[in-house]
């Protein structure tokens, strides 16, 4: 209970319009076309949890953003094992950040978006993330139902204060754990109106539903959001992502899902590896082209 109220409050004290308090470490690289890869800019900025915890994010931007009004962002959430590549060494900065991630930040930077990948968890102490088969034993601070939410949101607040950001436009994404955290983080059962100050639209990769047990009483989101998961997921249930989503929509949510046969957790990590498997390349394949529109009528101008 008690952390569900401070979650409220620090929710409450966004909608409030508090100033951001974020620091940048400057390091523009030339202008580059859309079509290839941008360099990332590492960023502070504070999340909204009760510590105001200092958080790492690695700014992607638009190569070329002419829209008025500015352009649109996506906030990516990492999963269990965190921003940083298996092979990164000790050496945490944006040249190692996972596949995957920069992937998904060129994606949209490529469209004319802003990409911000938060690291919730390096800056508390476990840059490495977690094993799989860790869960019980995870820390408190890391918990992705009522910690990270408030990560997503000091996000958001940070890219608000941003110039050439439109901040009324702004999209949340996660993977894994990071995917549990979009689907708190969107629950309708912030104060204020979030339809009208919070996130735009969420998608959810292959998240764990259970939310630890939460929104038993029911879940809704505030704003439309689109899980996407494998039935041969070997780490989390397609079964409860089934069973939320129907009880979102039951409650007249704007929730989808999209169950992929035969893909596994991470069917979108674009190593060769993985992509190897016809039912992962096929999910990703589908999963890449639909993102782009759905972003694109969510994050339209008001």
């Amino acid at each position: 209970m008690k952390r569900t109220i401070l979650a409220a409050a620090a929710v409450a004290a966004l909608l409030c319009g508090a100033g951001p308090t974020w620091a940048r470490q400057d390091a523009p690289g030339p202008s580059m076309p859309a079509s290839a890869h941008v360099e990332a800019e590492r960023v502070t900025f504070r999340s909204m949890d009760a510590p105001r915890t200092e958080l790492v994010g690695y700014l992607f931007k638009p190569a070329v953003s002419t829209q008025q009004g500015g352009a649109p962002a996506v906030v990516l959430m990492h999963g269990r094992g965190g921003v940083y590549s298996s092979l990164a060494n000790g050496v945490y900065e944006a040249s190692t950040l996972t596949r995957r991630l920069k992937f998904w930040a060129d994606y949209w930077t490529e469209r004319g978006y802003y990409a911000l990948v938060v690291d919730s968890f390096g800056p508390r102490g476990y840059p490495t993330g977690f094993a799989a088969g860790t869960y019980d034993s995870r820390p408190p601070e890391v918990n992705e139902v009522t910690v990270r939410p408030l990560d997503a949101y000091g996000a958001m607040r940070f890219l608000r204060g941003l110039d050439g950001v439109a901040d009324d436009r702004i999209g949340l994404m996660g993977f894994s754990n990071g995917a549990s955290t979009v689907l708190a983080a969107l629950a309708d059962d912030k104060p204020g109106d979030m339809r009208r100050l919070g996130f735009r639209a969420g998608v959810a990769f292959y998240p764990g539903c259970g939310l630890q047990n939460r929104f038993r009483q029911g879940y809704k989101t505030y704003a439309p959001v689109q899980v996407f998961i494998g039935t041969a997921d070997q780490e989390v249930s397609p079964d409860s992502c089934r069973r939320l989503v129907e009880r979102a929509r039951a409650a007249g949510a704007p929730v989808e899902l999209t169950v992929y046969e035969g893909a596994v957790h991470g069917f979108d990590d674009p190593s060769r590896s993985r992509q190897s498997v016809a039912a992962n390349a096929a999910a990703t394949q589908d999963v890449r082209q639909r993102l782009a529109a759905f972003f694109e009528a969510q994050l339209t101008p008001r």
